[in-house]
């Protein structure tokens, strides 16, 4: 009985919407179809890459990727979420609310880095396309993915260590749904200007930089684009750049504005609902806009699907359907 007692008082309170417990059950429900549409969604594309030979491409390498990050982002936050939001209890115990911070603030910088090798692979796939294999060569692609995990993984090393040394005198309300750095910091009973310029700083590398990459890369694109007099070929472009600049749009426009802004200045119902925006929306989103958007996916669904079906015909039926298109 001792030891229950000594370990709750070192567990964190979850508030997320207590405040406003009418809408808990509304937000549960809403989280829970997301969350399997992520899931679903998701798995299905790392699956698709996978398995269909002829996505075995840069582009469906580095979108697998990030569907791996979307599932294991919204895994690290939705189950403990649903658990304190269906449940009496809204704890989750020191080591719990340290592994929710870490991997959100590793998998959220990694994604930031991945979304610009993106553009920068959409780049030499339309400026320079006779050298696009020679360019973006299997050891090139999976460095880039490799700085992109490590850069992550070293800005969650040195914000966790910072603000996790924070003095809390005490408190143990996060005033959020999970453990993430705006509301930790806001526990803290000293301001530390050492950690607000550490993560503007951050913010600046894993954000705007990266950001600002995209943007050239596409002003590039759009170049190149307005001097192409094919109007198959433009469709093909601007549906495959599309479906990125919509990812980036959603993505990069809700981060920025929770973290390039000072801790003090976001009202906290304001945080909650745009940290719910990209904890569950936005994964759920990017499979959608890929494969509603992206004729090759949903053609290596079918293509998958037939085959499993009719092996014995699946090869003589797509070479015809190949020739036909």
């Amino acid at each position: 009985m001792g030891t229950s007692n000594g370990s709750s008082r070192t567990d964190f309170i979850l508030l997320g919407f207590s405040d406003r417990p009418q809408l808990e059950h509304i937000i549960s429900v809403v989280a829970f179809i997301f969350y399997i549409i992520t899931l679903v969604g998701n798995t299905t594309i790392i699956l698709v890459s996978y398995l269909d030979t002829q996505l075995h491409t840069p582009m469906y390498f580095f979108l697998s990727n990030l569907s791996f990050l979307d599932l294991c982002y919204t895994t690290s936050i939705i189950p403990q979420m649903l658990v304190n939001l269906w449940g009496p209890k809204k704890s989750i115990t020191y080591g719990g609310c340290v592994l929710q911070f870490f991997f959100a603030l590793d998998l959220g910088a990694t994604e930031c880095l991945l979304l610009a090798v993106m553009a920068y692979d959409r780049y030499a796939a339309i400026c320079q396309p006779l050298h696009y294999t020679v360019i973006m060569h299997p050891e090139l692609c999976q460095k880039m993915v490799l700085i992109a995990w490590l850069g992550g993984l070293g800005s969650a090393l040195i914000v966790c260590s910072l603000t996790l040394k924070l003095p809390r005198c005490g408190h143990r309300e996060v005033d959020n749904f999970f453990c993430e750095m705006p509301a930790l910091i806001k526990m803290a009973c000293v301001y530390s200007k050492v950690i607000e310029v550490v993560v503007f700083a951050l913010g600046v590398v894993f954000l705007l930089v990266p950001l600002s990459l995209i943007l050239i890369s596409y002003g590039v694109i759009t170049k190149a684009v307005m001097r192409i007099k094919s109007a198959a070929r433009w469709r093909k472009i601007l549906n495959t750049c599309g479906s990125h600049l919509t990812v980036i749009s959603l993505f990069y426009g809700t981060v920025i504005y929770m973290y390039m802004k000072p801790q003090t200045s976001t009202s906290q119902n304001e945080g909650k609902f745009l940290t719910l925006f990209y904890t569950i929306v936005t994964p759920s989103l990017n499979p959608l806009i890929y494969t509603l958007r992206n004729k090759d996916v949903k053609t290596a669904i079918k293509r998958i699907l037939w085959i499993k079906k009719w092996p014995a015909k699946s090869q003589i039926r797509w070479k015809n359907h190949s020739v036909e298109s």
